[in-house]
């Protein structure tokens, strides 16, 4: 299941520039959440997601109660992400 931020965060920022695919944000008033969209949890990267392994806020990020992924869910995500960054470097290559 991907990633949730709860109100426990304190927004120090540790884990905006470690999210590999870039699914962390902040919101208008600087809250911090996780794109569902883009949330692998690390999958083929590290042993955990490495929001959670850095952050210094116990419960601040835990697994989302609301959405729910199966390992073979998270790998297609995985995929579809790798695929999206290939034609959009294909395309930066190609000066578009």
């Amino acid at each position: 299941m991907a990633m949730s931020i709860t109100e426990a965060c304190i927004g120090c920022g540790v884990c905006l520039p470690e999210c590999p695919n870039g699914a962390i944000d902040t919101d208008d008033s600087g809250r911090y959440f996780i794109r569902f969209g883009l949330c692998t949890e690390c999958l083929t990267v590290h042993e955990r997601p490495r929001c959670l392994s850095l952050c210094p806020i116990p419960q601040c990020i835990e697994p989302s109660q609301r959405r729910t992924e199966t390992k073979e869910d998270l790998l297609r995500k995985v995929h579809r992400i790798a695929i999206h960054r290939a034609f959009r470097a294909l395309d930066s290559a190609e000066g578009n």
